[in-house]
């Protein structure tokens, strides 16, 4: 074989060579950052399911000092159901659940006071507007008082209090 052949294989196979060891580099660039990204999509996981935690817990304490005043009628029904519902809304619970029927009677009453005015929505309605919705707010308070009660004591059961809540005394 001739000169020119033997040094255009060397050089060849230089460039090869050369090639193969820069793609090893590249490729052990991109293993490293794959598992520096899946580290940080760890550390990010773990943050957001910490986070929840505590948004739950705090929610839970909400829920929890809510049906407890509503349990010992310290509050009244209409406000607690509407107050409970929403921030029940926003719990995240470990498994779907069919909140309408599990607590049932919250959820007739939160149906009927919803859309109901309070504060200063309420200032816009003459006192015979008023006094009517009161009036069905009341008699809705009376018809599912019962089952209020019941939901109350399932929610006290179940939601835990913060440290500290659950020595609240409601005067």
């Amino acid at each position: 074989m001739s000169t020119a052949v033997i040094l255009a294989l060397f050089v060849g196979a230089a460039i090869i060579v050369g090639l193969a060891f820069y793609a090893g580099q590249l490729l052990y660039k991109l293993s490293a950052q794959k598992k520096l990204i899946a580290k940080k999509q760890a550390e990010q996981q773990q943050k957001l399911k910490q986070s929840r935690l505590k948004r739950n817990a705090k929610l839970a304490d909400s829920i929890y000092l809510i049906a407890r005043a509503m349990h010992e009628q310290q509050c009244e029904f209409s406000e607690g159901c509407l107050r409970i519902w929403v921030l029940m809304s926003q719990y995240g619970f470990e498994d779907e659940q069919d909140l309408t029927t599990k607590y049932s009677g919250i959820y007739k009453m939160y149906q009927v006071v919803k859309e109901m005015p309070t504060h200063d929505a309420r200032k816009k309605y003459t006192k015979k507007e008023i006094f009517k919705l009161d009036t069905a707010r009341w008699r809705a308070e009376e018809a599912h008082k019962d089952e209020i009660i019941a939901d109350c004591a399932k929610i006290i059961i179940e939601f835990k209090a913060a440290p500290g809540s659950e020595n609240v005394v409601f005067n």
